[in-house]
């Protein structure tokens, strides 16, 4: 019988953008949050007492993952936290100019909803299909 051993085969981190890719990647997406998401779904902040609210809509990185995401600010003195993320979508970083584009469900589950698309693909989808709306 073979004996069996653990061994250490490898970070799950997975591909990292080099830097001067992962600049030109938080920019565009910086500039889909700027110029689409926030006029069209943050046009003004509301703030409420009685129900938690939205208050900026933002990104970013976490190791090879881009994540979006809404902070809300509950006003009311009983809410365990002032301030939370979140988030609604998450572009995982596969090769230069390939993603795997995921939606966050619920039940805080990242399920992928596309694989491999490129960056201006995937900031489309982002910007036109329901499953990645904000608010």
């Amino acid at each position: 019988m073979a004996k069996r051993v653990w061994m250490y085969v490898g970070g799950r981190a997975g591909t990292k953008p080099p830097p001067a890719e992962k600049a030109a990647i938080t920019a565009a997406c910086e500039k889909l949050i700027a110029e689409v998401l926030r006029p069209k779904f943050l046009p003004e902040v509301r703030p409420s007492v009685v129900h938690n609210y939205p208050m900026a809509i933002e990104g970013k990185w976490h190791g090879n993952k881009y994540r979006f995401f809404t902070r809300y600010r509950s006003d009311d003195p009983a809410s365990f936290e002032v301030e939370f993320d979140a988030p609604f979508a998450r572009l995982d970083y596969v090769s230069r100019d390939c993603f795997d584009l995921m939606w966050h469900r619920h039940t805080g589950e990242w399920h992928c909803v596309y694989q491999r698309l490129s960056l201006a693909e995937a900031l489309h989808r982002i910007e036109s299909e329901p499953y990645f709306q904000p608010c």
